[in-house]
């Protein structure tokens, strides 16, 4: 009996494993990438400023869970790119407008030429 009972439940924990892969891999949270290119004349200690303001965000948001700022390769002619992670698409909509945004955006639009954006999610 003790050997079914544990055959039984061998098996169930290897059927359950595709689907604990796929969570591990497919998170609910949403990535806001942003590629931008910065204006004419602005310096790298201005640049610097505007990445840490993206690193410092989670701090001021709480929707913000995570960040990336150095971009290891831009294509399309941007200079940067960075990335925010969201805990849901609520958290997204709620970060437009917030007290955080305007902070960052007195650094960061100053100095944006432009910026593309994707938002992306499972």
């Amino acid at each position: 009996m003790k050997l079914r009972l544990a055959l039984a439940c061998t098996a169930l924990f290897f059927a359950s494993l595709p689907a604990i892969a796929h969570a591990e891999t497919a998170p609910r949270t949403v990535i806001h990438v942003v590629t931008v290119k910065w204006k004419e004349g602005t310096t790298p200690e201005q640049i610097q400023a505007a990445l840490d303001g993206v690193k410092a965000l989670p701090q001021s948001f709480k929707g913000i869970t995570r960040v990336w700022t150095r971009s290891i390769k831009v294509q399309g002619g941007a200079a940067n790119a960075f990335v925010m992670e969201f805990a849901s698409e609520q958290a997204l909509k709620e970060y437009a407008g917030s007290d955080a945004q305007k902070a960052w955006y007195k650094t960061y639009i100053p100095i944006r030429e432009r910026s593309t954006t994707f938002d992306i999610t499972n």
